[in-house]
């Protein structure tokens, strides 16, 4: 059995510290240490992108990388994007509005990507929105939804709530 690390990180803003086995994907420790379930476990090889989170800002997949990889950072998930509890930030709603989400399963890593797409470049045009979008697989939308979401959220100028 391996010998267990402390960690510290920022989670969704708040400081977070757990020892862990240095083995721990740092999605497991999200969704298991954590309860933050809203990172979804997919392929488990870093493919589909559902595991998708931000750390330090940008996207990367959970799913990839180790909790310990995460010590002394700050991590975003698809919770820690809402304004505030029972409320959706600007992105979110959009989704909603454009029918961007069906199953779900690949929403909060599309959520994850659009979002630090958003606060790169506030006006993307298309083809900069499907090269954010482009390592995220989705089997439900046809993606053409989730582009007229990012678009949505841009015009409304708010993506930053």
């Amino acid at each position: 059995m391996p010998s267990c690390v402390t960690i510290r990180m920022t989670v969704n803003g708040k400081a977070v510290e757990r020892t862990v086995e240095p083995r721990q994907t740092l999605v497991d420790f999200l969704r298991d240490e954590l309860g933050l379930t809203g990172t979804h476990v997919g392929c488990e090889h870093g493919v589909c992108g559902a595991c998708s989170v931000l750390l330090d800002g940008q996207p990367v997949r959970s799913c990839c990388m180790f909790a310990v990889q995460a010590d002394g950072l700050q991590v975003t998930t698809v919770e820690g994007l809402a304004p505030a509890r029972g409320r959706l930030s600007t992105l979110q709603d959009a989704f909603c509005e454009a029918h961007a989400l069906q199953c779900g399963y690949c929403t909060p890593g599309m959520l994850v990507a659009c979002h630090a797409l958003l606060e790169r470049n506030p006006h993307p045009g298309e083809a900069q929105i499907r090269e954010a979008i482009g390592g995220n697989l989705c089997r439900c939308t046809g993606y053409q939804q989730i582009v007229d979401a990012v678009k949505l959220a841009s015009s409304q100028e708010l993506c930053h709530d």
